[in-house]
């Protein structure tokens, strides 16, 4: 019988060893996605201090404070990105009802007096001292885990979910959508549409369940702008994409800023720190939304490619682990993740050179925020928890 001292002893020591093992068992991460998700962070950083700097010392205040807090937010995430990967991600299935019922929380928070309205979207609880938190950055992982819960239990002689499941995940991912869609943030609503849309198809929902949510999906649009649910700045946005020359001063100034941002880079740019456009803030929340137009003009075609290529790394391995994943709860975490930043970027980039309409979508892993740098550094974790405990033979 162990007893006292020993018995501390005998349970520190098995305490350490099973830290030790997490710990060694990083060593089995997926080394391309790292490489790729700290490149674009460093790459982030460099943009966003020229995005800020000259600013910031015209208003006498410190040229480098973005950069900064944006430096803090990243080591806070990659933090959390790495204890999320040392968890075993089989085991969240028992949490994602919390997890789920934080995030509708904290949507309904913002839609109360604790909830800020920043540049035109009631989006954000200001906690104090200067800091924020957008609790529909973290409803993206509470939709991811959610559906994978739903859509990937096991089923005896079935190949997808059936109509019940199909139904109950709607409802579900419904509710936080709704939510976001009253703040209003028709892009964070897209860019739960993408990922619903894509983790039905991967856990095997029959193609005549895909093409009636199409229908669907296109009706609600309809429904949304024929009952003027939308805000005037967005169908602003909507009207400038369609003709960004009709009102250049106004509703069309953005996207023609960015598209000339991004073309005056040329080839190879006009070189990191000295962008006539960025240096002058031409571009609105160039930092942010609109980071990419400091890629284009400073880095030009090259280093706008080499962000795109990154993303595109970053986009391959998510699919590559969830082609190798233990379960289809693994492989719907990972097919969640890779819609969520696949949509995101895609819409981000393609709104700076006139292909998508603007709707206020920050750029995954380069553009600057704490609570979508945190929730993006999750992610990245989530996908490293699925490669570590992928099937053995692979």
């Amino acid at each position: 019988m162990i007893t006292g001292a020993k018995a501390g002893t005998v349970e520190g020591y098995a305490t350490r060893s099973r830290w030790r093992g997490r710990l060694s068992g990083l060593r089995g991460l997926d080394l391309p996605l790292c490489l790729a998700v700290l490149a674009l962070s460093v790459l982030g950083a460099l943009l966003v201090r020229s995005a800020t700097f000259h600013t910031l010392a015209e208003q006498g205040e410190d040229p480098n404070g973005f950069v900064k807090r944006h430096a803090v937010n990243m080591l806070i995430g990659f933090t959390l990105g790495a204890v999320v990967s040392l968890l075993d991600y089989r085991l969240l299935r028992a949490y994602v009802p919390i997890l789920y019922g934080l995030a509708c929380a904290g949507l309904v928070a913002v839609l109360t007096p604790l909830g800020a309205t920043i540049n035109g979207s009631h989006s954000w609880i200001v906690i104090g001292g200067g800091l924020q938190m957008q609790p529909s950055e973290f409803a993206k992982v509470g939709l991811v885990v959610l559906l994978a819960m739903i859509l990937g239990e096991p089923r005896d002689g079935e190949i997808g979910p059936g109509t019940r499941d199909i139904l109950f995940a709607l409802v579900l991912a419904g509710v936080p959508a709704v939510l976001i869609l009253m703040q209003p943030d028709l892009g964070t609503t897209l860019v739960f549409i993408a990922v619903v849309f894509g983790m039905l198809v991967i856990s095997g929902t029959r193609k005549r369940w895909m093409f009636g949510l199409v229908g669907g999906a296109a009706f609600a649009i309809f429904s949304v702008w024929f009952f003027g649910l939308l805000e005037d700045y967005q169908i602003d946005r909507f009207t400038a994409f369609l003709d960004p020359e009709a009102d250049p001063r106004g509703a069309g100034y953005n996207a023609r800023q960015s598209r000339i941002a991004v073309g005056s880079g040329g080839v190879d740019g006009q070189g990191l720190f000295q962008g006539e456009q960025t240096s002058g803030n031409f571009v609105p929340e160039q930092q942010t939304d609109f980071i990419f137009t400091v890629a284009g003009e400073e880095l030009g075609f090259i280093g706008a490619a080499v962000i795109v290529l990154l993303t595109g790394v970053i986009l391959w391995r998510g699919l590559r682990i969830a082609t190798q994943a233990a379960d289809l709860f693994g492989t719907l975490v990972a097919t969640g993740v890779v819609c969520w930043f696949g949509y995101q970027a895609f819409q981000n980039i393609g709104m700076t050179i006139g292909l998508m309409p603007i709707t206020g979508l920050p750029l995954p892993f380069v553009s600057y925020g704490g609570s979508a740098t945190f929730a993006n550094m999750i992610g990245f974790g989530l996908l490293q928890a699925v490669h570590l405990r992928r099937r053995p033979f692979d």
